[in-house]
Protein backbone atom coordinates (compact mmCIF):
# COMPACT_ATOMS: atom_id res chain seq x y z
CA UNK A 1 0.00 0.00 0.00
CA UNK A 2 1.42 3.15 -1.14
CA UNK A 3 2.21 5.55 1.73
CA UNK A 4 0.72 9.18 2.12
CA UNK A 5 2.99 11.98 1.50
CA UNK A 6 4.49 13.27 4.60
CA UNK A 7 4.72 16.69 5.28
CA UNK A 8 6.93 18.12 7.88
CA UNK A 9 6.56 21.64 9.46
CA UNK A 10 9.19 23.24 10.64
CA UNK A 11 9.47 26.15 13.59
CA UNK A 12 11.04 27.66 16.05
CA UNK A 13 9.03 26.79 18.89
CA UNK A 14 5.89 24.93 19.50
CA UNK A 15 3.97 27.30 22.17
CA UNK A 16 0.79 29.63 22.95
CA UNK A 17 0.30 32.03 19.34
CA UNK A 18 -1.31 32.75 16.48
CA UNK A 19 1.12 31.42 13.74
CA UNK A 20 1.16 27.97 16.20
CA UNK A 21 -2.72 27.97 16.24
CA UNK A 22 -2.43 27.98 13.19
CA UNK A 23 -0.28 25.06 12.40
CA UNK A 24 -2.23 22.64 15.01
CA UNK A 25 -5.36 23.62 13.19
CA UNK A 26 -3.89 22.60 9.92
CA UNK A 27 -2.84 19.41 11.37
CA UNK A 28 -6.09 18.68 12.95
CA UNK A 29 -8.67 19.40 10.45
CA UNK A 30 -6.73 18.19 7.04
CA UNK A 31 -8.26 14.76 6.01
CA UNK A 32 -6.55 12.25 7.34
CA UNK A 33 -6.22 10.51 4.20
CA UNK A 34 -4.50 13.11 2.63
CA UNK A 35 -1.50 13.77 4.35
CA UNK A 36 0.58 12.83 7.58
CA UNK A 37 2.46 15.26 9.25
CA UNK A 38 5.31 15.66 11.96
CA UNK A 39 6.56 18.67 13.72
CA UNK A 40 10.34 20.06 13.86
CA UNK A 41 11.14 22.64 16.77
CA UNK A 42 13.66 24.29 16.31
CA UNK A 43 14.00 25.02 20.44
CA UNK A 44 11.20 23.06 22.06
CA UNK A 45 7.51 22.84 22.58
CA UNK A 46 4.86 23.59 25.36
CA UNK A 47 1.88 21.92 26.37
CA UNK A 48 0.38 23.55 23.76
CA UNK A 49 1.41 20.64 21.75
CA UNK A 50 -1.59 18.82 23.58
CA UNK A 51 -3.99 20.51 21.14
CA UNK A 52 -2.92 18.26 18.26
CA UNK A 53 -6.03 15.93 18.39
CA UNK A 54 -4.31 13.50 15.68
CA UNK A 55 -1.87 10.40 17.28
CA UNK A 56 -0.07 9.93 14.80
CA UNK A 57 1.60 13.30 14.69
CA UNK A 58 5.35 13.25 15.60
CA UNK A 59 7.18 15.98 17.29
CA UNK A 60 10.73 16.78 17.53
CA UNK A 61 12.61 19.13 19.56
CA UNK A 62 16.44 20.12 18.19
CA UNK A 63 17.05 22.15 21.35
CA UNK A 64 19.05 24.72 19.64
CA UNK A 65 20.82 27.24 21.48
CA UNK A 66 20.72 31.09 21.09
CA UNK A 67 23.10 32.06 17.94
CA UNK A 68 23.78 30.99 14.54
CA UNK A 69 23.83 27.04 16.02
CA UNK A 70 25.36 25.79 12.85
CA UNK A 71 25.39 22.17 13.99
CA UNK A 72 21.97 22.43 13.89
CA UNK A 73 21.52 22.64 10.08
CA UNK A 74 23.03 19.33 10.32
CA UNK A 75 20.81 17.83 12.89
CA UNK A 76 18.18 19.17 10.34
CA UNK A 77 20.16 17.22 7.09
CA UNK A 78 20.39 14.10 9.36
CA UNK A 79 16.55 14.18 10.33
CA UNK A 80 14.95 14.83 7.16
CA UNK A 81 17.49 12.42 5.75
CA UNK A 82 15.68 9.74 7.97
CA UNK A 83 12.23 10.66 7.78
CA UNK A 84 12.27 11.30 4.44
CA UNK A 85 9.49 14.08 4.07
CA UNK A 86 7.63 14.79 0.76
CA UNK A 87 6.89 18.70 1.92
CA UNK A 88 8.96 20.66 4.14
CA UNK A 89 6.83 24.00 5.43
CA UNK A 90 8.63 26.13 7.46
CA UNK A 91 6.94 29.26 9.26
CA UNK A 92 9.18 32.91 9.30
CA UNK A 93 12.91 34.18 9.30
CA UNK A 94 14.05 31.77 12.35
CA UNK A 95 13.48 28.78 9.93
CA UNK A 96 13.88 29.84 6.42
CA UNK A 97 17.66 29.10 6.04
CA UNK A 98 17.06 25.26 6.83
CA UNK A 99 15.04 25.00 3.32
CA UNK A 100 18.81 24.64 2.13
CA UNK A 101 19.41 21.74 4.43
CA UNK A 102 16.24 19.94 3.03
CA UNK A 103 16.99 20.82 0.05
CA UNK A 104 20.42 18.77 0.23
CA UNK A 105 18.67 15.96 2.30
CA UNK A 106 16.68 15.69 -0.66
CA UNK A 107 13.54 16.83 0.18
CA UNK A 108 11.49 17.64 -3.25
CA UNK A 109 8.82 20.10 -2.24
CA UNK A 110 9.72 23.18 -0.38
CA UNK A 111 7.70 25.57 0.99
CA UNK A 112 7.64 28.97 3.06
CA UNK A 113 5.41 30.86 5.11
CA UNK A 114 5.54 34.22 6.03
CA UNK A 115 3.29 35.05 8.98
CA UNK A 116 4.91 38.56 10.21
CA UNK A 117 7.82 40.59 11.20
CA UNK A 118 9.41 41.30 14.29
CA UNK A 119 9.50 44.22 16.54
CA UNK A 120 13.56 44.92 15.41
CA UNK A 121 12.65 45.00 11.71
CA UNK A 122 8.78 45.74 11.43
CA UNK A 123 8.83 46.88 8.05
CA UNK A 124 11.07 44.11 6.21
CA UNK A 125 14.09 46.39 5.86
CA UNK A 126 17.15 44.43 7.50
CA UNK A 127 19.22 43.68 3.79
CA UNK A 128 21.00 40.97 5.59
CA UNK A 129 17.65 39.08 6.44
CA UNK A 130 16.34 40.29 2.96
CA UNK A 131 19.55 38.99 1.36
CA UNK A 132 18.86 35.44 3.11
CA UNK A 133 15.45 34.96 1.77
CA UNK A 134 16.73 36.46 -1.51
CA UNK A 135 19.65 33.92 -1.75
CA UNK A 136 17.21 30.89 -0.63
CA UNK A 137 14.46 31.57 -3.23
CA UNK A 138 16.00 28.63 -5.48
CA UNK A 139 15.71 26.63 -2.86
CA UNK A 140 11.55 27.18 -2.00
CA UNK A 141 9.17 26.31 -4.58
CA UNK A 142 6.27 28.49 -2.85
CA UNK A 143 6.09 31.39 -0.58
CA UNK A 144 2.87 31.64 1.36
CA UNK A 145 2.40 35.27 2.56
CA UNK A 146 -0.74 35.74 5.12
CA UNK A 147 -1.49 39.20 4.37
CA UNK A 148 -1.69 41.51 0.83
CA UNK A 149 1.00 43.46 3.05
CA UNK A 150 3.48 40.59 2.87
CA UNK A 151 2.82 39.73 -0.16
CA UNK A 152 3.82 42.59 -1.53
CA UNK A 153 6.39 43.17 -0.14
CA UNK A 154 7.87 39.23 -0.72
CA UNK A 155 7.89 40.85 -4.54
CA UNK A 156 8.75 44.39 -4.53
CA UNK A 157 12.09 44.14 -1.81
CA UNK A 158 12.71 39.97 -2.19
CA UNK A 159 11.98 39.59 -6.05
CA UNK A 160 9.79 36.82 -5.32
CA UNK A 161 8.60 35.78 -8.64
CA UNK A 162 4.62 35.60 -9.14
CA UNK A 163 4.65 32.20 -9.80
CA UNK A 164 5.64 31.07 -5.89
CA UNK A 165 4.18 34.06 -4.23
CA UNK A 166 0.99 32.78 -2.81
CA UNK A 167 -1.38 34.42 -0.53
CA UNK A 168 -3.51 32.36 1.69
CA UNK A 169 -5.22 33.93 4.25
CA UNK A 170 -6.01 33.02 7.19
CA UNK A 171 -8.83 31.08 8.84
CA UNK A 172 -10.91 31.00 11.65
CA UNK A 173 -13.03 28.78 13.37
CA UNK A 174 -16.65 30.44 12.93
CA UNK A 175 -18.36 27.94 15.18
CA UNK A 176 -16.04 28.19 17.99
CA UNK A 177 -15.34 31.61 18.09
CA UNK A 178 -19.13 33.43 18.05
CA UNK A 179 -20.71 35.09 20.40
CA UNK A 180 -21.22 39.02 21.45
CA UNK A 181 -20.15 42.04 23.51
CA UNK A 182 -21.95 42.09 26.62
CA UNK A 183 -23.32 45.59 25.64
CA UNK A 184 -24.35 44.74 22.17
CA UNK A 185 -28.32 44.19 22.60
CA UNK A 186 -28.72 44.09 25.65
CA UNK A 187 -31.29 47.23 26.56
CA UNK A 188 -32.15 45.91 30.07
CA UNK A 189 -28.83 47.02 31.52
CA UNK A 190 -27.38 50.48 32.78
CA UNK A 191 -24.16 50.11 30.54
CA UNK A 192 -23.26 53.19 32.15
CA UNK A 193 -22.20 51.29 35.14
CA UNK A 194 -21.72 48.01 33.81
CA UNK A 195 -17.44 47.35 33.59
CA UNK A 196 -16.06 48.26 29.64
CA UNK A 197 -13.50 45.58 29.25
CA UNK A 198 -10.70 46.39 27.07
CA UNK A 199 -9.22 43.03 26.30
CA UNK A 200 -6.21 41.59 24.08
CA UNK A 201 -4.61 38.28 23.27
CA UNK A 202 -1.50 37.45 22.75
CA UNK A 203 2.24 36.34 23.79
CA UNK A 204 3.32 39.37 25.86
CA UNK A 205 6.73 40.34 23.85
CA UNK A 206 8.10 42.95 22.51
CA UNK A 207 6.81 42.97 18.98
CA UNK A 208 2.89 43.44 20.73
CA UNK A 209 4.29 46.51 22.12
CA UNK A 210 1.43 45.43 25.22
CA UNK A 211 3.42 48.73 27.57
CA UNK A 212 1.65 51.19 24.67
CA UNK A 213 -1.57 49.21 25.37
CA UNK A 214 -0.96 49.39 29.46
CA UNK A 215 -0.14 53.24 28.79
CA UNK A 216 -3.13 53.92 26.99
CA UNK A 217 -5.42 52.38 29.52
CA UNK A 218 -3.80 54.22 32.01
CA UNK A 219 -4.24 57.80 30.25
CA UNK A 220 -7.94 57.10 28.93
CA UNK A 221 -8.56 56.51 32.66
CA UNK A 222 -6.65 59.96 33.13
CA UNK A 223 -9.38 61.44 30.85
CA UNK A 224 -12.91 59.63 32.48
CA UNK A 225 -12.14 59.68 35.98
CA UNK A 226 -16.00 59.28 36.60
CA UNK A 227 -15.67 56.94 34.52
CA UNK A 228 -12.54 54.54 35.89
CA UNK A 229 -13.83 52.93 38.69
CA UNK A 230 -15.93 50.74 35.21
CA UNK A 231 -12.89 50.90 33.30
CA UNK A 232 -10.92 47.23 33.13
CA UNK A 233 -7.97 45.89 30.73
CA UNK A 234 -7.19 42.06 30.25
CA UNK A 235 -3.89 41.39 28.79
CA UNK A 236 -4.02 37.29 28.19
CA UNK A 237 -0.77 35.38 27.22
CA UNK A 238 2.21 34.48 28.65
CA UNK A 239 5.65 36.27 27.64
CA UNK A 240 9.22 37.53 28.99
CA UNK A 241 7.66 41.24 29.22
CA UNK A 242 4.47 39.77 31.80
CA UNK A 243 6.96 40.68 34.91
CA UNK A 244 7.34 44.01 33.65
CA UNK A 245 3.39 45.04 32.80
CA UNK A 246 2.85 43.89 36.38
CA UNK A 247 5.32 45.61 38.28
CA UNK A 248 3.62 48.65 36.66
CA UNK A 249 0.27 47.70 37.33
CA UNK A 250 1.03 47.32 40.99
CA UNK A 251 3.30 49.97 41.47
CA UNK A 252 -0.03 52.20 40.50
CA UNK A 253 -2.01 50.31 42.32
CA UNK A 254 -4.30 49.71 39.87
CA UNK A 255 -4.42 45.60 40.15
CA UNK A 256 -7.86 45.85 40.66
CA UNK A 257 -8.46 47.32 37.18
CA UNK A 258 -5.91 45.27 34.89
CA UNK A 259 -6.04 41.68 34.93
CA UNK A 260 -3.52 38.93 33.32
CA UNK A 261 -4.96 35.51 33.34
CA UNK A 262 -1.34 34.43 31.89
CA UNK A 263 -2.03 31.65 28.84
CA UNK A 264 -5.65 30.31 28.78
CA UNK A 265 -7.42 27.34 26.89
CA UNK A 266 -11.01 29.02 27.61
CA UNK A 267 -10.31 32.13 24.91
CA UNK A 268 -13.34 31.95 22.93
CA UNK A 269 -15.31 32.12 26.91
CA UNK A 270 -12.71 34.98 27.84
CA UNK A 271 -13.16 37.16 24.36
CA UNK A 272 -17.20 36.82 25.44
CA UNK A 273 -16.61 39.27 28.21
CA UNK A 274 -14.77 41.71 26.13
CA UNK A 275 -16.34 44.94 25.14
CA UNK A 276 -13.65 46.60 22.71
CA UNK A 277 -10.51 44.22 21.55
CA UNK A 278 -7.14 45.80 21.12
CA UNK A 279 -3.85 45.33 19.52
CA UNK A 280 -1.06 47.74 19.68
CA UNK A 281 1.28 45.48 18.35
CA UNK A 282 4.73 47.21 15.95
CA UNK A 283 4.20 44.53 13.48
CA UNK A 284 1.70 42.11 12.08
CA UNK A 285 0.62 39.59 9.18
CA UNK A 286 -3.18 38.74 9.45
CA UNK A 287 -3.27 37.95 13.16
CA UNK A 288 -5.38 34.58 14.00
CA UNK A 289 -6.70 36.45 17.57
CA UNK A 290 -7.73 39.51 15.51
CA UNK A 291 -9.65 37.29 13.60
CA UNK A 292 -11.15 35.52 16.23
CA UNK A 293 -12.37 38.64 18.42
CA UNK A 294 -13.95 40.01 15.38
CA UNK A 295 -16.21 36.53 14.86
CA UNK A 296 -16.72 37.05 18.30
CA UNK A 297 -18.53 40.46 17.73
CA UNK A 298 -16.38 42.58 18.87
CA UNK A 299 -15.12 45.87 17.68
CA UNK A 300 -11.56 46.59 17.09
CA UNK A 301 -8.70 49.27 18.16
CA UNK A 302 -5.77 48.35 16.27
CA UNK A 303 -2.43 50.07 15.67
CA UNK A 304 -2.39 50.49 11.10
CA UNK A 305 0.36 47.82 10.67
CA UNK A 306 1.08 44.73 8.54
CA UNK A 307 -2.40 43.03 7.26
CA UNK A 308 -4.28 44.48 9.89
CA UNK A 309 -6.06 47.42 7.26
CA UNK A 310 -7.04 44.38 5.64
CA UNK A 311 -8.84 42.98 7.78
CA UNK A 312 -10.16 46.47 10.38
CA UNK A 313 -12.20 48.65 7.98
CA UNK A 314 -12.08 52.13 10.01
CA UNK A 315 -15.06 53.45 11.31
CA UNK A 316 -16.69 49.96 10.03
CA UNK A 317 -15.41 47.44 12.39
CA UNK A 318 -12.98 49.29 14.24
CA UNK A 319 -10.73 52.10 14.83
CA UNK A 320 -7.25 52.11 13.31
CA UNK A 321 -4.28 54.16 14.81
CA UNK A 322 -0.65 55.22 14.15
CA UNK A 323 1.70 52.91 15.55
CA UNK A 324 3.56 53.41 18.64
CA UNK A 325 0.99 56.45 19.29
CA UNK A 326 -0.48 55.88 22.76
CA UNK A 327 -2.20 59.06 22.86
CA UNK A 328 -4.17 58.01 19.58
CA UNK A 329 -4.64 54.74 20.99
CA UNK A 330 -6.18 56.20 24.16
CA UNK A 331 -8.42 58.29 22.03
CA UNK A 332 -9.78 55.42 19.91
CA UNK A 333 -10.85 53.78 23.28
CA UNK A 334 -12.57 56.41 24.48
CA UNK A 335 -14.81 57.06 21.59
CA UNK A 336 -16.50 53.67 22.29
CA UNK A 337 -16.69 53.97 25.80
CA UNK A 338 -18.66 57.21 25.28
CA UNK A 339 -20.73 56.08 22.09
CA UNK A 340 -21.56 52.22 22.93
CA UNK A 341 -24.23 52.58 20.51
CA UNK A 342 -21.17 51.82 17.95
CA UNK A 343 -20.39 48.97 19.74
CA UNK A 344 -23.12 46.35 18.26
CA UNK A 345 -22.37 48.24 15.15
CA UNK A 346 -18.88 47.90 14.64
CA UNK A 347 -19.18 44.35 16.16
CA UNK A 348 -21.35 43.26 13.53
CA UNK A 349 -19.49 44.52 10.71
CA UNK A 350 -16.52 42.74 11.55
CA UNK A 351 -18.11 39.22 12.25
CA UNK A 352 -19.96 39.23 8.71
CA UNK A 353 -16.59 40.15 6.76
CA UNK A 354 -15.11 36.97 8.71
CA UNK A 355 -17.79 34.94 7.59
CA UNK A 356 -17.22 35.82 4.21
CA UNK A 357 -13.71 36.12 3.65
CA UNK A 358 -11.36 34.53 6.59
CA UNK A 359 -12.98 30.95 7.02
CA UNK A 360 -10.60 28.20 8.53
CA UNK A 361 -12.41 25.60 6.32
CA UNK A 362 -11.45 27.91 3.33
CA UNK A 363 -7.70 28.44 4.42
CA UNK A 364 -6.98 24.52 5.53
CA UNK A 365 -8.63 23.84 1.57
CA UNK A 366 -6.50 26.32 -0.22
CA UNK A 367 -2.90 24.74 1.94
CA UNK A 368 -4.00 21.16 0.73
CA UNK A 369 -4.27 22.41 -2.90
CA UNK A 370 -0.98 23.99 -2.82
CA UNK A 371 0.24 20.26 -1.22
CA UNK A 372 -1.24 18.73 -4.03
CA UNK A 373 -0.05 20.85 -6.87
CA UNK A 374 3.72 20.37 -5.80
CA UNK A 375 3.58 17.49 -5.14
CA UNK A 376 1.83 16.30 -8.83
CA UNK A 377 4.30 18.57 -9.86
CA UNK A 378 7.43 17.47 -8.55
CA UNK A 379 7.08 14.20 -7.25
CA UNK A 380 7.12 11.09 -9.92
Amino acid sequence: MKQLPFVVHLVYRLDFGGLETLLVETINRMPANKYRHAIVCLTDFTDFAKKILRDDVRIYALHKSPGLALGVHIEVWRLLKTIKPAILHTYNLSTIEYTFAAFLAGVQVRIHAEHGRDANDPEGKNWKHNMLRRLLTPCVDAFVPVSRDLKEWLATVIKVPTRKNILINNGVDLERFTGKSPFVGDESTNTATQPFVIGTVGRVQDVKNHMALLDAFLLLCEQLPTKKPYLRLVIVGDGPLLSALRAKVTALNMDEQVWFPGMRGDIPELMKTFTVFAISSLAEGTPVVLLEAMATGLPIVSTKVGGIPDLVQNNVSGTLVPNQDVPALATALKHYVENRDLLALHGAAGRKFVEEKYSIDAMISNYAALYDKLCAEKIN
